[in-house]
């Protein structure tokens, strides 16, 4: 059966962190505050991938309560997802998804986005899709205050 799923994350921008989307470190005078590093992409990625396969979200999976996982690295999210993907027999055909910011530009970092996310899932970055887009100065997201993702994922289950 082929399934799909959407996934969105979205998170603060605050000092003294580093910026990381897509497995990437973005040079940037700000950093997404969260309990792993906060990668909104790689963060809807993930729900887009469980909710495809009809589990529970990243949240009920990865809780920001758990200390054992304070400061993971949402590749290996993203590698634990696989894994339980893949003990499910589900298998990813292709991820889809935009990050919405106003800053900085994400053009000279998306080959490098696509490649890391395309390892941490086994999936060959051709299959990967990230666009980058603004809210045109509208809102929080406008105003610079954090990022957002959005992510569709589509895969086979039996």
């Amino acid at each position: 059966m082929t399934c799909s799923g959407i996934g969105y994350d979205v998170h603060r921008l605050v000092a003294d962190r580093p910026l990381v989307l897509g497995g990437v470190e973005i040079p940037h005078p700000l950093g997404l505050d969260g309990h792993s590093d906060a990668d909104v992409l790689c963060h809807a990625i993930a729900d887009a991938l469980l909710g495809a396969a009809g589990e529970p979200d990243i949240g009920h999976l990865f809780p920001n309560t758990d200390q054992s996982i304070r400061g993971i690295s949402s590749l290996e999210i993203l590698r634990r997802v696989r894994a339980l993907l893949a003990s499910k027999s589900a298998a990813i055909h292709n991820i889809d998804s935009t990050l919405i910011a106003e800053e900085p530009k994400m053009s000279p970092h998306l080959a490098l986005m696509k490649e890391r996310i395309g390892a941490a899932l086994e999936l060959p970055p051709q299959r990967i899709g990230i666009k980058a887009t603004t809210n045109e100065s509208m809102g929080f997201l406008g105003r610079g205050e954090g990022i957002a993702a959005l992510a569709t994922a589509t895969l086979d289950r039996p």
